[in-house]
């Protein structure tokens, strides 16, 4: 891997030869070809020779002069060599005639090509799956190998992609790069928005073959479906607990003594603390803001939280959007559905820490708790 401290700015001076700095131009027998004007096989091999050893005259990587002199290997040689110079130099000489799309390096170019013809020829000796490139195929080998060579230095996550590290960061940051242009909404993350915007269109385009049920995320429909086969995946490993959805596992996780998220934003004025910045800053604005700016036009009802204010409003509308998939059932806030759909499929994830009792609902065992406190 290449040191980033080596990368300069073009033109920037260098080492190329011991006790003097010269510039990219200077030295000798250096020859300046036009990236339109290639290398006539006509030059002397003097020359090429020469060329192979310089030093990269912006940094200190290193091309030695090949013990075997032969125009193949000379060419190679100066094919590497030429590869690294336009990283200083910003030149991108080969340019995709179907998009327009400009690179530096030929392969790179032939690997884009793959994205117009679909040609996928590295494949996977362990599953159907093909890439069209070779460090596609490598990083996808990691769901099966389970190695996650990227690590969080904040909470010690690993990620097998460098792309999911740098999204799990965002946690940490509270960073929301993505931004919807019909409302404030705010993602960490593309799909998230993509999703969110669905909510404008109504679009819904993932059905249930069995029951027509439809929604606007992919995800949803999957554990949807699962209500069907009776599928369980997440499993609790700390008790024989499992659920067919991933948010209703994270809820139970929390009914452990000595399960603590990690929550990095703390409020200064209470205990609360939160994994995200943007949680922390609603809580504040909640709970510790006198302000409250958001207001009902119907009765006066007053909130420092825009989404407070939309849940607030259905009380008015008699609006219930949440639909239970297997009864007649409908709810006007999601958590509530939630809660609803364990009387389907029989799940508690709410636990007692003191003797074990378990609910479905986590106002049931709110009651439960009054037993011991009194």
């Amino acid at each position: 891997m290449e040191d980033p401290s080596r990368e300069h700015s073009s033109g920037q001076l260098c080492v190329g030869y011991p006790g003097k700095v010269i510039s990219f131009t200077e030295h000798p027998g250096k020859k300046v070809h036009d990236s339109e004007h290639p290398v006539n096989e006509s030059d002397s091999r003097e020359t090429q020779t020469a060329d192979m050893g310089l030093q990269q005259e912006t940094c200190d990587v290193n091309f030695p002069q090949p013990d075997n002199t032969s125009t193949s290997q000379v060419q190679e040689s100066k094919g590497k060599k030429g590869s690294h110079v336009v990283k200083h130099t910003g030149e991108k000489p080969y340019m995709c005639e179907e998009c327009g799309y400009r690179t530096a390096k030929k392969c790179s170019l032939s690997q884009h090509m793959r994205t117009h013809t679909g040609q996928k020829p590295f494949k996977c000796d362990q599953c159907d799956y093909s890439a069209a490139t070779k460090c596609a195929l490598h990083r996808h080998q990691r769901k099966h190998t389970g190695e996650k060579p990227y690590m969080c230095g904040e909470c010690g996550h690993r990620a097998a992609q460098r792309q999911h590290l740098i999204r799990h960061m965002r946690t940490h940051t509270g960073e929301k790069p993505y931004t919807c242009d019909l409302c404030d909404y705010s993602a960490a993350e593309k799909h998230h928005l993509i999703d969110h915007q669905k909510r404008h269109s109504g679009e819904k385009p993932y059905m249930c073959e069995k029951c027509g049920y439809r929604t606007a995320k992919k995800c949803n429909l999957y554990e949807h479906i699962r209500t069907h086969t009776g599928e369980k995946p997440y499993r609790c490993d700390q008790c024989d607990y499992s659920t067919g959805q991933k948010s209703t596992l994270g809820q139970h996780m929390k009914t452990h003594t000595g399960v603590k998220p990690y929550t990095p934003f703390k409020c200064d004025q209470c205990e609360y603390a939160a994994a995200q910045k943007a949680n922390l800053e609603r809580h504040i604005a909640a709970k510790h803001t006198v302000e409250k700016p958001y207001m009902c036009g119907e009765c006066g009802y007053r909130t420092a939280n825009r989404s407070h204010l939309s849940r607030h409003m259905k009380t008015h509308t008699g609006e219930r959007p949440y639909m239970c998939d297997q009864c007649d059932y409908s709810a006007a806030e999601k958590h509530n559905l939630i809660d609803h759909q364990t009387t389907h499929s029989g799940e508690k994830p709410y636990m007692c820490e003191k003797c074990g009792f378990r609910a479905a609902q986590r106002s049931t065992l709110s009651k439960h708790m009054r037993i011991h406190t009194g």
